[in-house]
This record gives structure tokens, sequence and C-alpha cells, in this order.
């Protein structure tokens, strides 16, 4: 079982940056996928972005490559997603969630085992 806790959303303007955080409970972290999804008022939950177990390799959508970095501290229990160049239509509440199974490509929020409560995330133009 793993527990997933998010955290650093909140407003800011268009080409401004925010820092999310995703603390997860349990000592097997590592052993998990992490990814990125974001879903918008009215749509479907979508993919952002996934980072390997070890944190070597990652893998974003189209929409927020070069401005989206993911990352993870294994040691902290801690996957990051660090938010440059936003623009309003990245406005939704962003969730993490760790995956066993799945590969790094997955896009499909049903292969993922664990979510977390989601944070917030406003872009004013």
């Amino acid at each position: 079982q793993v527990q997933l806790v998010e955290s650093g959303g909140g407003l800011v303007q268009a080409g401004g940056s925010l820092r999310l955080s995703c603390a997860a409970s349990g000592r097997t972290f590592s052993s998990y996928i992490m990814g990125w999804f974001r879903q918008a008022p009215g749509k479907e939950r979508e993919f952002v972005a996934t980072v390997s177990r070890s944190g070597g390799n990652t893998y974003y959508t189209d929409s927020v490559k070069g401005r989206f970095t993911i990352s993870r501290d294994n040691a902290k229990n801690t996957v990051y997603l660090q938010m440059n160049s936003l623009k309003p239509e990245d406005t939704a509440v962003y969730y993490c969630a760790a995956t066993a199974q799945a590969t790094l490509y997955s896009r499909n929020v049903a292969t993922y085992d664990y979510w977390g409560q989601g944070t917030q995330v406003t872009v004013s133009s």
C-alpha cells in the first residue's frame, strides 16, 4: 500500500513557475514508476509525465516538453514536477500516481495503482 500526498499548487501568472511535490509513504517507493496527471474542469484526466524507478529516464506528453521536468528522490520518497513557462491551458488539478506494473510510457490512468488527492494549479493570463 502506498499513500501519496501532493503539495505546491497555487495561483501563478502566465510565464511563471511552480514546483509540485508528491510525498509517498511506505518503504517500497523505489519499486514504482511515478507519474503526474492533470484534470481540467469538464475534461478527462490526462497524462503529463513519468519517471522511471531509478529516476534516470523520463517521458512527457508533447504539450509540456521543454517546460516541465519530472524528477524523484528515492531517499526522500518524493517525486517532483518543476513547471516553467506556465500557460493558462496548464490550469488543472494535478495528481501524482504510482504504478508497479505499467511501463514508463503508460499514459492510461487505469494502469496506475495509487493516486494522490490532487493539488490545484491555476495560471492567469
